[in-house]
C-alpha cells in the first residue's frame, strides 16, 4: 500500500509536470485556449420536442458566418466556438450534456431553449457549477418557480427571457371572447413543469378563468405520452365543452385531435400551446388544421430587427425559407435572439472571467429580433419579458399560414386577420 509521503510526492510531481507542459505549449495552443469564447448550446434535437430544434443548424451557420473574423471584447479579439448538444427531449439528458459542456468542454457560457424539460435542468447545472447561462422559450413562471426560485433572492448565474403566464392568459381569454360560446373549457394540462404551472390554482389559468366568467373541466394532471384520450373526449362531450386548451407535445395533441375527429367531438375553438406551433405538425392534420389557434412568441410580422445581422423579422424568416425550403416557425426567432444576447454579453464582458460574463448578462439591455431584452425590469430577478400575441392557422389559397388574430398584450405587434370559427366538414 502506498504511504502518504509517497502519494504526496507523486501528486506534486504530476502538478509540476502539468505546469511545465502548460508553460511550454506553443503560443498558438495557448492563444486557442485564451482567445476563444466557447458557447455551449443545448437543444432537443431528437424526441417529442424535436420540432423546437428545426432551425438550429441554420441559426448556428448564420452565427458562425457573422463571427468568422472573431468578436472584440475588452480591446482583444476572440474567436467564437459553438458546442452543440442534444437533450433528446429528456430533462436528465439535458442535465447530463450540460455537465459535459462545463466539466469536459470548458465552456464560458451555456445557452438553451425549448420548454422547461430543457431550460430548467440546464440552468440548474450551470447554477450549481457557477457557469453563466442564458435561456429562453419557457414561460418564466415554469422556469423560475419550476426551479424553486425565490423572488426575494433570485439566482446567481442563470438568466431567462420569455413571456409569462399572465401574458398567455390575457391573450387567450381575450381571444376566446371574440366568438360566441358557452364559455365551457376543457383543459389538457400534463404532469410536467408546463402543465403544473398552467394548471396552478393561484398563478395559472384556473383563477383567471373564474374571474373572466369561464367554467373549465380539469381532469387533473396526467403522465405523458398519452395514446388514448377517449376518457377526456367523453367528459368534454358530456360537459358540452366548446373551447379546448392545454399545453402538450405535438405527438400527444395529434392523438387527441385525431381521436376527437373519430368520436365526433367538434369544439368551436381549440387553443393548445406547444403542440400547434409548428407548420410540419399542423400540416399532418390536413383540413382539420385550419382554424386551430396558438400563442405566437415570434413571427415575420413582428416589428423588430436583429442586433447582429440587422435583418427584420420578415427578412430572417425569408432567409430561412430560402436556405432550407421550409416554412418559418416560431423557434427561429427565439434561437436567433438567444445568440444575439450571448454575443452582446461576451462583447461587453471584456474577458473570459465567469463573473464578468455573469455581470454582463445581468446588465443586458438589447433590442433583438423578438423584441427588447432587459433583465433589470423583470417581474422577478433574473427574468426578462418578451411580447406575446395569439395566432390562428388560416388558409390562404392552397397554403396554411399562422396569422395574428389577438394582440391585447402586445399592441405594438399588428393584427393580420379576424378570428374565424373552426369549420367541420
Amino acid at each position: 500500500m502506498m504511504d502518504n509521503s509517497r502519494r504526496k510526492f507523486l501528486k506534486n510531481t504530476l502538478l509540476a509536470s502539468s505546469a511545465v507542459m502548460a508553460a511550454s505549449a506553443s503560443p498558438w495552443v495557448r492563444a486557442g485556449r485564451d482567445n476563444t469564447f466557447k458557447i455551449g448550446f443545448v437543444s432537443p434535437q431528437t424526441g417529442p420536442l424535436a420540432a423546437f430544434a428545426e432551425p438550429d443548424m441554420f441559426i448556428m451557420e448564420q452565427v458562425r458566418k457573422l463571427t468568422a473574423n472573431g468578436i472584440m471584447s475588452g480591446g482583444q479579439k476572440y474567436a467564437v466556438e459553438i458546442i452543440y448538444k442534444d437533450s433528446q427531449s429528456n430533462p436528465n439528458q439535458a442535465g447530463k450534456v450540460t455537465s459535459e459542456l462545463i466539466l469536459r468542454d470548458g465552456v464560458d457560457l451555456v445557452i438553451a431553449s425549448a420548454t422547461p424539460a430543457t431550460t430548467n435542468p440546464v440552468a440548474d447545472q450551470c447554477e450549481a457549477n457557477g457557469v453563466p447561462c442564458i435561456t429562453n422559450d419557457t414561460p418564466w413562471q415554469a422556469h423560475f418557480f419550476g426551479r424553486k426560485g425565490d423572488p426575494k433572492v433570485g439566482f446567481d448565474w442563470t438568466y431567462h427571457f420569455f413571456w409569462g403566464l399572465e401574458d398567455v392568459i390575457g391573450s387567450y381569454t381575450n381571444l376566446w371572447q371574440k366568438l360566441p360560446t358557452n364559455k365551457s373549457i376543457g383543459t389538457l394540462w400534463p404532469n410536467d413543469e408546463d402543465g403544473n404551472a398552467w394548471g396552478n390554482t393561484e398563478l395559472g389559468f384556473p383563477s383567471a378563468l373564474n374571474k373572466s366568467g369561464f367554467s373549465f373541466i380539469d381532469r387533473g394532471r396526467f403522465q405523458t405520452p398519452v395514446n388514448d384520450f377517449s376518457s377526456f373526449i367523453s367528459e368534454f362531450r358530456k360537459q358540452e365543452v366548446e373551447i379546448v386548451t392545454g399545453v402538450i407535445t405535438p405527438p400527444d395533441f395529434a392523438n387527441f385531435w385525431n381521436q376527437a375527429g373519430q368520436q365526433g367531438f367538434q369544439p368551436k375553438i381549440v387553443t393548445v400551446a406547444k403542440a400547434t406551433e409548428f407548420p410540419q405538425a399542423v400540416a399532418a392534420f390536413g383540413p382539420r388544421a385550419e382554424g386551430l389557434t396558438v400563442e405566437m412568441w415570434w413571427s415575420p410580422a413582428h416589428p423588430f430587427n436583429s442586433s447582429i445581422s440587422q435583418q427584420s423579422a420578415a427578412e430572417l424568416a425569408a432567409a430561412y425559407s430560402a436556405a432550407t425550403s421550409r416554412a418559418w416557425s416560431m423557434p427561429l426567432g427565439l434561437k436567433h435572439s438567444l445568440f444575439e444576447v450571448a454575443l452582446d454579453v461576451l462583447q461587453r464582458a471584456g474577458s473570459k472571467d465567469p463573473e464578468a460574463i455573469r455581470d454582463a448578462i445581468k446588465a443586458t439591455n438589447l433590442n433583438t429580433v423578438v423584441g427588447p431584452v432587459n433583465f433589470a425590469n423583470g417581474p422577478v430577478p433574473n427574468i426578462g419579458k418578451t411580447p406575446l400575441v395569439t395566432g390562428q392557422w388560416q388558409r390562404k389559397g392552397d397554403k396554411l399560414d399562422l396569422v395574428i388574430v389577438e394582440n391585447s398584450q402586445a399592441p405594438m405587434i399588428p393584427l393580420q386577420a379576424e378570428l374565424l370559427p373552426i369549420k367541420y366538414s
